[in-house]
C-alpha cells in the first residue's frame, strides 16, 4: 500500500529540547510509562514558549487549553536516557494552535513516539476564546511545517 504521508524524521523537526528521563518515569514493565509522553510533549511547548516570552504561566492574559491530543508509541523509552524532544506547528490557526511533537532517542532519526496537542487560546478570566496575540504567532511562525 502506499502511503502518501511522508515518513517522521528528526529533519521534520524545527525545534528540540533535550529532556532527561527521571527515576518515576519508569513503570513495573521497565520502560517510560504511557502518560508520561504527555509531560515531555507538555515540557517541550510550554517550555519553548516561556523562554521565547510568549507565555508567562501566572499572569499572561491569553492562555492555551488542550481541547485534543494523541500520541502514537512506537518504540519503548526507559530510565536513563535523554531524549531529544522535537517540537513544530502543525496548523497555526486564528485562535488554535496544533503543536506536533516527535521523541528521539539521542543519535537516532526515527521517533520513539509522536503526537500533538491542539491548544485553543482563551481569555484568562472568561475562558472564552480569543485571536493568537502577536508576540505568540511571532514564536511559532518558525516552528510552521511546511
Amino acid at each position: 500500500m502506499n502511503d502518501p504521508k511522508p515518513a517522521e524524521t528528526r529533519a521534520r523537526y524545527r525545534h528540540f529540547q533535550k529532556i532527561p528521563t527521571r527515576w518515576s518515569d519508569n513503570d513495573i514493565y521497565g520502560h517510560v510509562n504511557n502518560v508520561v509522553y504527555y509531560s515531555y510533549f507538555d515540557t517541550v511547548v510550554n517550555t519553548y514558549l516561556i523562554e521565547r516570552g510568549a507565555l508567562d504561566i501566572a499572569r499572561s492574559p491569553v492562555i492555551g487549553l488542550a481541547v485534543e491530543s494523541l500520541c502514537t508509541f512506537r518504540k519503548e523509552l526507559t530510565y536513563p536516557e535523554t531524549i531529544d524532544a522535537g517540537l513544530r506547528v502543525g496548523r497555526l490557526g486564528n485562535t488554535s494552535v496544533r503543536y506536533e511533537i516527535g521523541l528521539f532517542r539521542q543519535g537516532e532519526d526515527d521517533p520513539a513516539a509522536t503526537g500533538y496537542f491542539v491548544h485553543v487560546y482563551v481569555d484568562r478570566a472568561s475562558r472564552k476564546p480569543v485571536p493568537l496575540p502577536d508576540a505568540l504567532r511571532g514564536v511559532l511562525a518558525p516552528l510552521a511545517a511546511p
